[in-house]
């Protein structure tokens, strides 16, 4: 895989070109920026920025995306940062206009093909994993987030309920149950034309992990993703997962770091 025309493909079909990322939100072009626009409970911030964002405007540019979704009413928005964007100082001036940076993530990429033809990776005993398809389902999946990661997943219900009812062909949700109870979970973003799958979510209940879990659940996506004919697979990977993927084949492709902006008040 060659890693520089990976990253400017993702970087044109996954950004520039980007899709709404679930029912009911849009992607808008404002001048150099691409940015997605939904409601509270969706994933609302800059995607892209192209060469035209230089030192002269990123601060006007900046304070335009602050206006235009303060305008909406958003508590919040994050801009996506990628250590390849420019200006080289733009995280900087981002920190300046009251944007508050969280852990940056590895963009990881690996070939489908690759995933699936290495050798299996089983599930624990005792342990079941059933696709996520009704409320049932999601409640399950949240409960295993919440779990996981002991942080609130009323975001998470929202969106995977409001996939499953308007989006379902673009979308996978699993979880994994031990003895009835959600044990570990994982999604799946399908960005029709791009090439690309995203993998999310992927977490694992601490007394289960290191059993083989979270490898199990990237295989079984990356088997799905193979079916319907997708090239590769991405993550914006934490630092727990990224050794993890990396040995499983996945290659960095940069450093993503999402700089959030909260509404004073």
């Amino acid at each position: 895989m060659r890693t520089d025309e990976v990253r400017d493909l993702y970087d044109r079909t996954m950004r520039e070109h980007a899709c709404a990322e679930g029912p009911g939100v849009g992607v808008e072009r404002a001048g150099p920026l691409v940015r997605q626009v939904g409601g509270p409970d969706d994933w609302n911030g800059v995607v892209w920025s192209d060469q035209a964002l230089d030192t002269a405007g990123a601060d006007a540019a900046i304070r335009a995306q602050i206006e235009h979704y303060t305008a909406l009413g958003h508590e919040e928005f994050e801009w996506k940062l990628y250590s390849h964007d420019r200006p080289a100082d733009l995280g900087d001036r981002l920190r300046a206009a009251g944007f508050v940076p969280d852990p940056p993530e590895t963009l990881l990429v690996a070939p489908v093909e690759a995933l699936t033809s290495r050798p299996g990776a089983g599930l624990p005993d005792g342990v079941v994993l059933r696709p996520v398809t009704d409320a049932a389902g999601v409640e399950l999946m949240a409960l295993a987030h919440e779990r996981a990661f002991g942080t609130d997943a009323g975001r998470l219900r929202h969106q995977v309920l409001a996939r499953l009812e308007r989006a379902p062909d673009d979308f996978v949700a699993l979880v994994a149950t031990a003895g009835g109870e959600p044990v570990s979970s994982a999604r799946m973003e399908l960005y029709p034309g791009t090439g690309f799958a995203g993998l999310w979510g992927g977490g694992t209940v601490a007394e289960w992990r290191g059993r083989g879990l979270y490898r199990a659940l990237v295989a079984h996506r990356a088997t799905v993703a193979a079916e319907r004919g997708y090239r590769y697979l991405q993550v914006d990977a934490s630092d727990m997962s990224a050794p993890i993927l990396a040995r499983l084949g996945f290659t960095a492709l940069g450093t993503t770091t999402p700089y959030v902006y909260r509404r004073a008040g």
